[in-house]
């Protein structure tokens, strides 16, 4: 039977980014159980990694703390858990630690449930874990993916773009240059590449933030700023670099602040699997032998207003987990 009071009690605790360390000690008292041991790790920034172990772990359970704002409080209705983190990612704690009480009930030992700061925000918790405190064989790392272990995700690559114009009176276009034409010739040129497609992760996909170009109306426009955040595939990750690379100008600044490189997964052959184009804490746990990413919910309402999980699947990442354990501990 599931602690679905636990569960909301989790939802009730704003623990949005920056917040997370009040939600690390409340789960520090709330999740100790007669078996396990329960250790607390500073991060570095204020936040802190939670590890509940059962003995010497061979399989770790792990998933983030943090959700990302606004905080929205939680409502329950027959099989449906709406509110903030309910997919993303305090359904995943809950799953992975009613697993962790299956597996304790049942005598076995040799398991860990990881709770990490940041994700949302640069993973910095999984980074500051990687750097004080190492891996293991098995890491099951838990994000909305309908409860299927996915076998490959793609990578991410982070660039920042500066574009110098040469600002003139707007009635006399001829005697300047605009940085957002500029601009608008570089997406269009970007628009046309034809990125590798990949046979198991399919399409790169890119998307543009944090534009700036406050020149007045009357003005062309002397200077324009960018973030571009591509998702990347086995095929494509080189090629999106050299096509970064290759707008270097004299008007064209181009900053490469890296990312993570696309994925495979350890799964296990009874389970369903599939691909996914998010990210996770997955690449910064690299001390790890084997990463495995599967979890409920559904990372297409994750970080919505409408985000929700249901019970049911939240019962069938429990069995699920349990399985992922023995098959890796026979």
């Amino acid at each position: 039977m599931l602690d679905l009071d636990l569960f909301m009690d989790m939802l009730r605790v704003d623990s949005t980014s920056g917040k997370e360390r009040g939600f690390a000690l409340l789960l520090a008292d709330r999740l100790k159980t007669p078996s396990n041991r329960v250790q607390t790790f500073e991060v570095g920034d204020g936040t802190l990694n939670l590890l509940l172990t059962w003995g010497e772990p061979q399989v770790w359970f792990c998933t983030h703390l943090d959700t990302v704002p606004p905080y929205i409080p939680p409502s329950i209705d027959g099989d449906i858990v709406r509110g903030r983190g309910s997919c993303d990612a305090k359904g995943q704690i809950f799953s992975m630690f009613e697993a962790c009480k299956v597996l304790e009930a049942q005598g076995e030992t040799g398991f860990a449930l990881l709770l990490l700061a940041g994700e949302e925000t640069g993973s910095f918790g999984a980074k500051a874990w990687t750097r004080d405190c190492g891996g293991g064989d098995l890491v099951v790392v838990g994000e909305p993916t309908d409860t299927k272990m996915v076998t490959a995700s793609k990578g991410t690559a982070s660039f920042s773009v500066a574009i110098t114009g040469r600002p003139c009176h707007s009635g006399y276009p001829h005697l300047g240059k605009s940085a957002v034409d500029i601009f608008v010739d570089m997406v269009c040129r970007l628009r046309r590449t034809a990125f590798p497609v990949d046979p198991v992760l399919g399409e790169t996909v890119w998307n543009i933030g944090k534009l700036s170009s406050d020149n007045p109306q009357n003005i062309l426009s002397p200077s324009l700023s960018f973030r571009i955040y591509f998702r990347t595939t086995g095929a494509s990750a080189a090629a999106v670099n050299a096509v970064m690379e290759s707008f270097r100008s004299e008007e064209i600044s181009v900053t490469a602040h890296g990312g993570d490189a696309p994925m495979d997964y350890y799964t296990i052959p009874r389970a369903e699997k599939t691909v996914v184009s998010f990210g996770s804490d997955a690449p910064q746990l690299g001390r790890f032998v084997h990463r495995a990413l599967v979890g409920p919910g559904s990372i297409t309402v994750a970080h919505t207003a409408d985000e929700y999980v249901r019970i049911s699947e939240i019962e069938k990442a429990v069995s699920l987990y349990v399985e992922i354990f023995r098959s890796k501990s026979l």
